[in-house]
């Protein structure tokens, strides 16, 4: 690893230097265990702590495929799905392994006792597979999230669509929390010169993620002046959403849950900001009911931003807990766009005020190819800014985890795999000048 990290930090190594470098036969990775998939049986979700189900382990190197990329990683992140995978919610991650090992003889590789976990990187190409021609060792990529084989005609207007379309690092193994990654080429993207790796490594999931659902065609399809109710809108997701929407000409109306997130939702230039837990609003009168007079009330917190006007697109990922609020609160002929449920996948609304309203529902999923890489083409314009808040080294992946299931984090919290500290890998220090200070927002909160 010691020659590996050299050559990248020297600036001056060649492509042939980095092919040259003779790789591990194993490396550091953060896991999960297959014998421990019961581990939190009748434990509360809440209650389930990353740190003890989370390892870090000397894995073996996989073996390089056609098509396929071995990166050195220098930083990744914590996404939702990694917290998922710890808790061994909604299901074992185990059950995607098998079943994606019964697809080939290759794929067979994926179907391991441990899973090697990690859905973002930013990092160094090592090695490609035979017919990978876009991409050669040594160069500076992010990785996208997106595996798909497109040996369906379904996947080709939208990879998204693809039958065997899985997310990396969570559907599949040799994820990106790890000083090694393996990944399809095609999830390769160059990394924006004016970030450091850990900056770099943040947006992939959740910046490609929100553009699909606010932004593309497949998703909202957002448009100048439109009013878009942000749930979340200082989190991970959020936050990159009420980027696009103020970048887009939109109203981001920002629900938060404390005074330090509103500040943060000021400080990205939004004005309308919602501290629901600062308002009481308890959308539930008990684990079955629904208290219709406090979407009322909500809805008109709402108008009091927009001079009396609805809500024309919801950016909903909280779920159960959200998501009869969100159909009453859209306009008549509004969207609702959901990914995720973080408070329970069981939603439950009014059908009359969707159906007799014209409303729609559109579920949104990370993003295809497309999708995907004008997002990043975004952040490397400095257009779209990360939302990074903290880092934590490979080692402390456990914390960073629970910090994230326990929601005390802000934006995006990022990990360093190979790199010995923050701050490294910029390449242009006159963009990242120009924008230093949106690239510490969330670290000055």
């Amino acid at each position: 690893m010691k020659e590996i990290l050299d050559a990248i930090q020297s600036q001056d190594a060649t492509s042939a230097d980095f092919a040259n470098i003779k790789l591990p036969e194993s490396y550091k990775a953060v896991t999960v265990h297959k014998d421990e998939a019961e581990m939190f049986a009748g434990v509360a979700s809440r209650d389930k702590d990353p740190r003890k189900s989370l390892h870090l382990d000397q894995v073996p190197l996989p073996e390089l495929g056609p098509g396929e990329a071995l990166v050195a990683v220098m930083a990744s992140s914590v996404n939702y799905n990694s917290v998922w995978t710890s808790i061994f919610e909604p299901v074992s991650t185990f059950g995607f392994l098998e079943r994606y090992g019964r697809l080939s003889e290759l794929t067979k590789r994926h179907d391991l006792p441990y899973h090697v976990i990690g859905s973002d990187l930013a990092g160094v190409v090592l090695r490609t597979g035979p017919g990978v021609n876009a991409w050669t060792p040594g160069d500076e990529v992010v990785a996208h999230c997106l595996s798909v084989e497109l040996e369906s005609s379904d996947g080709h207007n939208d990879t998204m669509l693809d039958p065997e379309q899985r997310i990396w690092g969570f559907e599949t193994n040799f994820g990106g929390l790890a000083e090694i990654a393996l990944v399809k080429s095609n999830q390769l993207m160059p990394k924006p010169k004016h970030l450091s790796w850990e900056e770099a490594a943040a947006p992939g999931l959740v910046n490609s993620t929100a553009y699909r659902q606010l932004v593309s065609r497949n998703g909202a399809g957002m448009k100048q002046g439109d009013n878009v109710l942000i749930w979340g809108a200082s989190g991970g997701l959020g936050s990159y959403a009420t980027q696009f929407a103020l970048a887009g000409g939109a109203n981001p109306i920002c629900v938060v849950s404390s005074p330090e997130k509103a500040d943060i939702c000021r400080a990205m230039g939004a004005e309308a900001v919602i501290d629901r837990n600062a308002e009481g609003y308890k959308f539930w009168k008990d684990e079955r009911t629904q208290d219709p007079r406090e979407w009322k009330r909500f809805g008109s917190k709402i108008r009091e931003f927009t001079g009396g006007e609805d809500i024309d697109i919801v950016f909903e990922h909280p779920g159960r807990e959200t998501f009869g609020a969100s159909v009453y609160v859209t306009r008549k002929g509004g969207t609702i766009t959901t990914c995720a449920s973080t408070s329970g996948y069981m939603h439950e609304y009014d059908n009359r005020y969707l159906w007799m309203s014209l409303k729609r529902i559109i579920g949104s999923h990370f993003a295809n190819y497309r999708e995907a890489w004008e997002a990043n083409r975004l952040i490397a314009k400095g257009k779209i800014h990360p939302t990074l808040s903290k880092t934590y080294t490979l080692e402390e992946t456990g914390q960073a985890a629970y910090d994230v299931h326990r929601n005390l984090h802000q934006g995006k919290v990022g990990v360093l795999a190979l790199a010995p500290q923050e701050g490294l890998g910029v390449r242009d220090e006159e963009l990242r000048a120009q924008h230093i200070d949106a690239i510490n927002r969330f670290r000055n909160i």
